[in-house]
Order: structure tokens, then C-alpha cells, then sequence
């Protein structure tokens, strides 16, 4: 992946999330899961890197909201 990028993590609150999971369909329900609880800059697609198990999947969170807003 990436290196994060300073923007997404630069006050309290802010969070980059990555996720590594068997396969696509758990991956992006472990995103839709924290999307529903807070606002969350989604992926459309999950990424698979040669030689590596599994996908790979970075959504940035934004924690600042109440629970349930």
C-alpha cells in the first residue's frame, strides 16, 4: 500500500484504517460495518498483491462525529 498521507491523520479524530482479509466481499463489509458508524471515505475495490494472502482494502475515518450521527 502507500505510505499514508500526513492530510488524513493530521488532528484527533482522523484515522486510516487498513484491512487485510480473506477476500473482497469481507473486506468491504468489515468497511461498510465502520462506515455506518462514522464518516468514511470508502474504496470501491479491494487490491491483491502477487505473492501476498488475501486482499487489501484502506478506507480514513473520521471518528470526530458522535456514535450513530
Amino acid at each position: 500500500m502507500n505510505p499514508i498521507n500526513e492530510v488524513h491523520v493530521q488532528e484527533p479524530g482522523l484515522a486510516v484504517v487498513d484491512v487485510t482479509a480473506a477476500d473482497a466481499a469481507t473486506a468491504l463489509a468489515l468497511q461498510a460495518a465502520l462506515a455506518a458508524q462514522w464518516a468514511t471515505a470508502t474504496a470501491d475495490c479491494v487490491t491483491r498483491d502477487p505473492g501476498q494472502p488475501g486482499v487489501r482494502l484502506r478506507c480514513y475515518l473520521d471518528m470526530r462525529q458522535p456514535l450513530g450521527s
